[in-house]
């Protein structure tokens, strides 16, 4: 059943070459393996992983599409950041955001874009 399979985020790029770039250049993230032409296919922890694919319609969703879960939110933003990535401030009804850091209950998260216009966040719980 699903519920006992590994589970993987899929992610559009309009340039699939400047998406791999920013993988690997800004969050130091290398492939995994090729799916076929126009797609890459990234492994992370415990299993988890993320496909990248080449469509027109990257960068059009408003809203978090992957994330990744950390134990020191302060340090993966800082090396981020060193490494140019930009984080997002929102000001929402139930989201806002210092620094870049929105804080709740269960903890802390930011938000960033990719090259491709894809809302990627990272979260610590508390």
């Amino acid at each position: 059943m699903l519920k006992d399979s590994n589970i993987m985020a899929v992610l559009p790029a309009k340039d699939i070459n400047r998406a791999k770039d920013f993988y690997r250049d800004k969050l130091g993230i290398e492939p995994s393996e090729s799916m076929e032409e126009g797609s890459v296919m990234y492994r992370c922890g415990n299993g988890t992983g993320f496909l990248i694919y080449q469509t027109d319609n990257a960068g059009s969703a408003k809203n978090t599409q992957m994330g990744w879960e950390t134990d020191n939110l302060d340090r993966e933003m800082e090396e981020l950041r060193g490494r140019g990535v930009v984080f997002e401030d929102y000001d929402f009804p139930g989201l806002k955001t210092e620094n870049g850091v929105a804080t709740a209950d269960w903890g802390r998260s930011a938000w960033f874009l990719d090259s491709e216009g894809n809302i990627l966040n990272i979260a610590q719980r508390t």
